[in-house]
C-alpha cells in the first residue's frame, strides 16, 4: 500500500456516491435522541448501487431508503475498523448534541427571566413586574440570552439612576451608559425598552409619537432646566448659610411653604439639620399630597416639623432633597394615598430614597377603611414591598383611601407638642 494513500475499506467509505448517506446519519446522530434508522434520499441509480454494495443487498434499495443503522455499524466496522460515529465524524465532522443544546438554551432563558425578576430594582418597585412579564413575552432578543441579558442589565441600569438632575438625554446616557451618548436616542431598542418601564411605573400605555417620549423623559428628569422641577417643603429650619438654607428656613419661621428649585437643591451649599440631644437624627415626615402640607402649617404655623411634599409623583427636585436630607443625617418617612397609584409612588420613593414607610401598613390601611368603607375604587393595585399584606388588603375591600382622609392621624403624629390626634375642627 502507497504510504499515506487510503485504504481500500476507507476508499470505500469515501465514495461520493455516499455522501448523502453520511451527510443523514450525521443529521440524525446530531439529534441527541436514541435513532435506530435513517431515512436518505432521494438517491440516484449509482447512490443506490454505492449503498447496496455498502450494506451487501442482493437489490438496489429504494430511492428513499431507511436504513438500520445496527447494519450499518457492522459494515463500517468491517470496511474500516471504526464505529459508526468515529466514521462520520472522520467523514463529516463531530456530530452535535442538538437535544442538549435545547436544554442548554431553555436553562439560559430561564435563568434570564428568573433573574430579571428577582432584580432589585423590579423588586423593590413591583410595578415593573408587568414590565418584566412582557420582556418575556416579547422574547430574546436575536434568538440570544446573552444579548437579551446585557440589554436588559443597560435599562435597569438607567431604571436605577433615574430621576435625573435635568441631564440632557445625551449627557445621561453617557453618565451612565459607558460613555455612550446615543444609547438613549429615539428608535434604540434600549431607549423603548425604558419607556415602556417607565410607563409600568405609571400604569399608562408606552408613548408612541415624539412628543410623548419627550414628555416621558422630561417626567423622569431629562432634559428639565432647573427651575421647572421644584419641591415643596414646610417646617424645615436647616442651618447654613446656603440659599436653600436661608429659604427654607425663613418660610418656616413664617409658618409658610417653601417652593425650592432643583437649583436651589443642587446648589445647596451650606446645609446642615439642627439636632436634639434627646433625638440626634431629625426626623422628617414626607407626603404625598399638598393639601397635607397646607394642612399642617395651618394647624401648627411657624411650629410645624419638617414636612416635605412630592405632590404626586416626584420629580428630581423631591428626590435630590430628601437625598440631601437623608446626607444630613435626617430620617426620612414617607406617607401617601391608599390607592393603586399611590403604592406606586410610595415604591419609588422607598427605592429611590432611604424614606421608610409611614402609616402605610395593611393595619393601617384596614384602620382608614373601618372609618371611610365608601370611596373611588384603588385601580390597579402592585404589590408593596414593605408590607406584603398591603395589596390583598385593598383588592379585598376593593376602596381606595386618599391621604386627605387620615390628615387627623397623620397631623397627630406630627404635633410638636405630643398633643395626640387633632380634630378636624377649624382645619
Amino acid at each position: 500500500m502507497t504510504p499515506g494513500r487510503p485504504a481500500h475499506g476507507e476508499r470505500t467509505l469515501r465514495r461520493p456516491e455516499l455522501c448523502p448517506l453520511w451527510l443523514a446519519v450525521h443529521e440524525r446522530l446530531s439529534s441527541g435522541r436514541t435513532v435506530t434508522r435513517v431515512r436518505v434520499g432521494p438517491l440516484d441509480d449509482a447512490q443506490r448501487e454505492a449503498l447496496a454494495d455498502l450494506l451487501g443487498l442482493d437489490r438496489l434499495p429504494d430511492a428513499r431508503p431507511s436504513v438500520s443503522l445496527a447494519r450499518l455499524e457492522e459494515a463500517v466496522g468491517e470496511l474500516w475498523g471504526r464505529t459508526l460515529r468515529e466514521t462520520v465524524t472522520a467523514l463529516v465532522g463531530p456530530p452535535a448534541d442538538r437535544a442538549a443544546e435545547r436544554h442548554r438554551r431553555a436553562d439560559e432563558r430561564a435563568g434570564l427571566w428568573a433573574w430579571l425578576e428577582a432584580h432589585d430594582t423590579v423588586r423593590a418597585q413591583p410595578a415593573l413586574a408587568a414590565w418584566a412579564a412582557s420582556c418575556r413575552a416579547t422574547g430574546l432578543v436575536g434568538g440570544s440570552a446573552e444579548r437579551t441579558r446585557a440589554l436588559l442589565t443597560d435599562a435597569l441600569a438607567v431604571l436605577a439612576a433615574l430621576p435625573a438632575l435635568a441631564e440632557p438625554l445625551p449627557v445621561f446616557a453617557a453618565r451612565v451608559l459607558r460613555g455612550d451618548s446615543h444609547a438613549l436616542d429615539d428608535g434604540t431598542r434600549l431607549s423603548a425598552l425604558v419607556l415602556r418601564a417607565l410607563a409600568a411605573l405609571r400604569d399608562t400605555d408606552p408613548p408612541r409619537s415624539a412628543e410623548a417620549r419627550r414628555a416621558v423623559w422630561a417626567g423622569a428628569g431629562i432634559a428639565t432646566d432647573e427651575l421647572s422641577a421644584t419641591v415643596l417643603v414646610g417646617g424645615l429650619r436647616p442651618d447654613g448659610g446656603g440659599l436653600a438654607a436661608r429659604v427654607a428656613a425663613a418660610c418656616a419661621e413664617d409658618g409658610q411653604a417653601a417652593s425650592l428649585t432643583l437649583g436651589h437643591v443642587r446648589n445647596a451649599g451650606e446645609f446642615t439639620l439642627p439636632t436634639a440631644p434627646e433625638a440626634p437624627a431629625p426626623v422628617v415626615h414626607v407626603v404625598e399630597n399638598p393639601s397635607i402640607l397646607a394642612l399642617a402649617l395651618r394647624r401648627f404655623g411657624p411650629r410645624c416639623p419638617p414636612l416635605v411634599c412630592t405632590s404626586g409623583w416626584p420629580n428630581s427636585a423631591a428626590i435630590q432633597l430628601l437625598r440631601l436630607l437623608a446626607d444630613r443625617g435626617a430620617t426620612l418617612r414617607y406617607h401617601g394615598d391608599f390607592d393603586g397609584e399611590g403604592i406606586r409612588i410610595a415604591a419609588y420613593v422607598l427605592d429611590k430614597t432611604p424614606a421608610r414607610p409611614w402609616r402605610m401598613s395593611a393595619a393601617d390601611y384596614r384602620a382608614a377603611v373601618m372609618s371611610h368603607p365608601v370611596g373611588p375604587r384603588p385601580g390597579r393595585v402592585t404589590a408593596a414591598p414593605w408590607d406584603a399584606e398591603l395589596a390583598g388588603a385593598m383588592s379585598a375591600h376593593g376602596t381606595s383611601v386618599v391621604e386627605e382622609l387620615v390628615a387627623p392621624v397623620l397631623l397627630g403624629d406630627l404635633a410638636p407638642d405630643g398633643s395626640g390626634v387633632c380634630s378636624s375642627d377649624g382645619w
